[in-house]
């Protein structure tokens, strides 16, 4: 069974549902990630994951779902899509590694939204976390949690948690997990 096909929940109905954003771990996940993510219903992981054994880690305490980025090779690119459209709970979500910010997003990525905008678009890449609404897609909420991993520009390893209840997204937390690494 495809990695797609054993997590790929099209409509869940257990809410609140609270999730679990990370990316571009590089091969590397903190043991912190796995206690932050302990009390969430779903992972997400927004792409670099860098090896098969980051995304198994992560399966191992909850239902994971991701994409594949740049960095990640043939067997995470089998197992993981470029793109994840899920619905949860009336909340539409677009998953991609590569995106680009709210008013400069890459010509893929505009020409999905223009064709048909999410409620929350999750990106990865640029090792920058940044939380903001997007007022040219419908207040399209831009989420990139930053990077977990130890490679990288980043000084601090950031991930997200959130709630979805209701159609919205609430207890928007970012968790910071220390200094990547030999700064």
């Amino acid at each position: 069974m495809s990695f797609l096909h054993k997590y790929h929940l099209p409509n869940v109905s257990i809410f609140p549902m609270t999730i679990g954003l990370i990316s571009d771990t590089h091969g590397y996940l903190d043991p912190k990630v796995l206690s932050y993510f302990n009390s969430c219903d779903e992972i997400w992981h927004a792409g670099d994951i860098g090896t098969l054994t980051v995304l198994e880690e992560l399966e191992s305490i909850k239902p994971t779902l991701g994409v594949y980025g740049n960095v990640d090779g043939q067997e995470l690119r089998l197992r993981c899509p470029q793109d994840l459209w899920l619905n949860r709970g009336g909340v539409r979500i677009l998953i991609t590694h590569i995106a680009g910010n709210p008013g400069r997003y890459n010509q893929r990525v505009k020409s999905m939204l223009k064709l048909s905008t999410p409620d929350i678009l999750i990106c990865g890449h640029s090792h920058i976390l940044k939380i903001m609404k997007d007022a040219a897609f419908n207040n399209m909420l831009h989420i990139n949690p930053g990077a977990a991993g130890k490679h990288g520009f980043h000084h601090v390893k950031t991930i997200v948690r959130m709630t979805l209840n209701d159609g919205k997204v609430t207890n928007l937390e970012v968790v910071e997990m220390g200094k990547r690494g030999s700064l």
